[in-house]
């Protein structure tokens, strides 16, 4: 059911005729109290038109306006203020939830269009650090989002695995490392290469010269040079993988760099054709200084080619091969001039479809108020947070429920799952700075507090037996009504979710469903057996089913005990 869509409705037939719906529905507010209505009407964008104060239209529109369907109209001054049918709406909002169940809020904005999301993309040999966090949440639950909405995501890990870094590599490896030792533990050592290779550089910079001839025997196809990249990419890959795993995060694609290495020249070949390129200090280059950008940079001195170059040959291949209806890149805030280039080269190169490519930018975890960073060491790993969220949790879960079967699984899903609601409850754009004990506490704005919310739901249900959900479900309890009207707003906020890419959307509403279902616990004899215990129970179940689908939308598992 869209209540909203009533209170639009009941306005259209008492407004101007030039006044649409799409604009009536804009202006509609939701009072800050319940004792001020559901919805409200502002009348002061029609003093000019109707030539009265704000105050007596609303109070004449009201005298006009058929209150069927609706406890009651009123105006209070310039606003009029909509009180919904409880008992109806209750009825209604009840058998349309447990009829969808985990289909509740599904809709086909997306009529099954692909949208290919470059999301996650470590670089090879070094290991998955908090900074990797962001892009891989955040694109896992875009996807999520955008599935519920109707479209075809395709999740790319866009492997950072081509580039000088791995002629530092090799030389690092041949100078300090072994077969053994990479083996026993590949990614922490292949850092330790990739580190001490910087130090020692500083003192010695024919290192970097060494570095740049093994990247040279790479891209000429040298036995060696890539044989060791080669396994330096599966060594990575399957440590990745066991992070993934934990994250319940899969990928369509791991076509990383390394894949676009025979596809930049035809890339080339058009920016010539289209005489977009330019000579600038011997290296070529397309001007972008009509649109307030500096040059994108397509080839080096020395021929060689760049990020965008690479990421250009990306863009249409993704185009030629999944027909992306848009192409979403979940990439950090200081990539935003990157993006703004990439879009504008491609559009002069006559692809109008580069409109359909957007930035998912994000801000940065910071630890102590620093940015992390791989080449100085100052790395926090993934794998060591995840490792100690689990820990904080075990440690909680055997304070409050020392009983619980499944212990280490649940201690799992709540640390996995604190740290990523956490990443997710903050809006993509802004910074913050991590703190563990704050993240994977039991109570306050934490995802342990709503995956403890839905568990104590389901004890509920567990509680009552078998119930009988059909018939009557009106429910006319004040202390629910809050509930129910966050449980009918989880369509609109999925859909503003999947409109501006931002998971925070649904982990702020996730939080504000489980705060409101508190306070009807408290206030409320659930089991008690009387005429509305059913209406009641089905309020839970309710619950239980909307908190699962947006921790779930979040990648956030939701154990049924805690």
């Amino acid at each position: 059911m869209n209540s909203k869509k009533q209170v639009v409705e009941a306005l259209a037939k008492v407004l101007p005729a030039e006044i649409t719906a799409d604009q009536i529905n804009k202006l509609i507010e939701k009072p800050k109290t319940s004792d001020l209505g559901d919805y409200a009407f502002p009348t002061f964008i029609l003093a000019k038109t109707m030539h009265k104060a704000p105050n007596m239209i609303a109070e004449e529109l009201v005298g006009k306006m058929d209150q069927a369907g609706f406890e009651k109209i009123v105006n209070t001054g310039a606003y009029i203020n909509f009180f919904l049918d409880k008992a109806a709406f209750s009825d209604a909002i009840l058998k349309e939830v447990l009829k969808e169940q985990d289909d509740y809020g599904n809709q086909n904005e997306g009529n099954g269009g692909n949208v290919p999301i470059d999301m996650s993309s470590p670089n090879i040999a070094k290991p998955m650090s908090m900074g990797h966090l962001r892009s891989t949440v955040i694109g896992n639950s875009i996807a999520k989002i955008l599935t519920k909405l109707g479209y075809s995501p395709i999740k790319i890990n866009h492997l950072g695995d081509w580039g000088t870094q791995f002629g530092k590599l090799i030389v690092g490896y041949k100078m300090w490392g072994s077969k053994e030792e990479v083996e026993e533990d590949p990614i922490n050592n292949l850092l330790k290469y990739y580190v001490r290779f910087h130090k020692e550089a500083e003192d010695k910079p024919e290192l970097d010269d060494e570095a740049r001839a093994w990247f040279k025997k790479m891209e000429d196809g040298d036995k060696e040079a890539l044989s060791l990249w080669t396994w330096f990419r599966s060594l990575s890959l399957s440590e990745f993988q066991k992070i993934y795993t934990r994250l319940g995060v899969e990928f369509d694609s791991f076509n990383g760099e390394a894949f676009y290495n025979d596809k930049m020249d035809a890339v080339i070949d058009t920016l010539e054709e289209k005489n977009l390129l330019k000579e600038s200090q011997g290296a070529e280059i397309v001007d972008l200084s009509d649109l307030d950008l500096s040059p994108a940079l397509i080839k080096k001195t020395d021929g060689a080619t760049l990020y965008i170059t690479r990421d250009l040959a990306a863009a249409i291949y993704r185009k030629n091969t999944y027909k992306f209806v848009k192409s979403l890149y979940v990439v950090g805030s200081e990539q935003a001039e990157h993006f703004k280039k990439l879009k504008a080269v491609l559009k002069m190169m006559g692809y109008d479809w580069a409109d359909d490519i957007h930035h998912i930018e994000f801000g940065l975890i910071t630890n102590g108020g620093k940015k992390l960073s791989t080449r100085k060491g100052r790395v926090i790993l993934l794998e060591n947070v995840l490792n100690d969220a689990v820990d904080l949790a075990k440690k909680q879960i055997e304070e409050k429920n020392p009983d619980l079967k499944d212990k280490d699984q649940v201690a799992e899903s709540v640390g996995v799952g604190a740290v990523v609601f956490h990443d997710l409850k903050n809006e993509r754009r802004d910074s913050f700075d991590f703190n563990l004990e704050e993240v994977v506490r039991f109570e306050g704005e934490t995802g342990p507090y709503v995956q403890y919310t839905n568990a104590r739901a389901l004890s509920i249900l567990r509680k009552a037996g078998d119930v009988d959900f059909d018939g009557d479900l009106t429910l006319d309890d004040p202390e629910a009504w809050d509930t129910l009207k966050l449980i009918q707003e989880f369509p609109d906020i999925l859909s503003r979710a999947g409109r501006i890419y931002e998971p925070s959307v649904i982990a702020k509403y996730a939080l504000k469903l489980a705060k409101s279902f508190n306070q009807y616990y408290a206030h409320s004899k659930i089991l008690t057996d009387d005429a509305g215990r059913v209406a009641r129970l089905s309020l839970v179940k309710s619950v239980t089913i909307v908190l699962q689908i947006s921790l779930g939308l979040l990648g956030v598992k939701a154990p049924e005990e805690m």
